[in-house]
């Protein structure tokens, strides 16, 4: 080719180049555009929720309604509060060990490739995608039926245990995975067994992220109906174990079904949301000190 045909040639090259550099510009700026867009509906849907969730319940709230004890007359949440608080200890202290040590076996002992861990995992994300009602169904048919449990808070722990156990599996062994195979390796070099090394080394590194799932898991259990009305019941009273009570979910949700407490089951709805904020505050917290560890 000779001088004067390169020399054409730069021109249009040059242009095509600088044209290419403008429309990739344009497309970031519409893809940056798209992704602040999101992100501002989401935060305004967001606040439009928990404002008018506010503004039509907190005027409703009365020393009435934390009351020891339910009537008619006070239609007091008090008894559901407490109900919520056992039911989401009791699920967690059933599913959070479980999951827990299923999801080390998974990542740190198991061996790659096994077979069984593929059907586990398999077998992990198809409950995951399970609707409530039909562990509800299930709960019923087995804890309350089969074993004489009847509608009780131990049935309705047992079901929301299974229920929430696939998903702090997942989120377990994802953290674990997370932490680096350096630091495994730096702990083995220094002569401490496997064992030591994922309860001293592994776990403490993947705390922040095994306690996403605990939160995540909670607020599942707090905001669950449609399992605990098959399971525990709808009793307005603190239960015992082998006895019916009703969570605050539920307590909301009977209110506004029967249409004359509607004032109430909004006023529900705030402490209901301040109950998860109050418990998503506390988990964050003490990631934020795992972490700093």
């Amino acid at each position: 080719m000779t001088r004067e045909a390169v020399s054409a040639v730069k021109p249009a090259v040059r242009a095509q180049a600088k044209t290419e550099k403008v429309h990739g510009a344009a497309s970031a700026a519409v893809l940056k555009g798209l992704v602040y867009g999101a992100a501002v509906l989401t935060f305004a849907v967001l606040l439009f929720l928990i404002g008018y969730i506010l503004v039509t319940g907190i005027p409703h709230l009365k020393p009435s309604l934390f009351q020891w004890n339910y009537t008619s007359e006070n239609v007091s949440m008090m008894p559901a509060i407490l109900t919520t608080v056992e039911t989401t200890a009791l699920a967690l202290l059933l599913a959070v060990p479980l999951g827990l040590f299923t999801a080390v076996y998974l990542n740190e002992y198991a061996k790659r490739g096994n077979k069984l861990v593929n059907v586990i995992r398999i077998t992990t994300e198809t409950l995951s995608g399970i609707p409530s009602i039909v562990y509800g169904l299930f709960g019923m048919l087995f804890f309350v039926t089969r074993l004489h449990w009847g509608y009780s808070l131990l049935a309705g722990a047992m079901t929301l245990a299974i229920m929430i156990l696939p998903l702090i599996m997942r989120t377990a062994e994802e953290a674990l995975m997370a932490v680096p195979d350096s630091y495994r390796e730096g702990s083995f070099g220094l002569g401490a067994g496997r064992l030591r090394t994922v309860f001293r080394i592994v776990l403490p590194a993947a705390g922040p992220g095994i306690l996403s799932g605990v939160i995540l898991g909670i607020g599942r259990i707090v905001g669950e109906t449609a399992a605990l009305i098959f399971t525990a019941g709808t009793m307005a009273q603190i239960p015992g174990l082998f006895q019916s009570g009703r969570t605050l979910a539920i307590h909301m949700y009977v209110l506004s079904g029967e249409a004359l407490h509607m004032n109430e089951a909004n006023a529900t709805a705030v402490v209901l949301l301040l109950v998860v904020l109050l418990m998503n505050m506390l988990s964050a917290l003490a990631a934020k000190k795992l972490t700093k560890k």
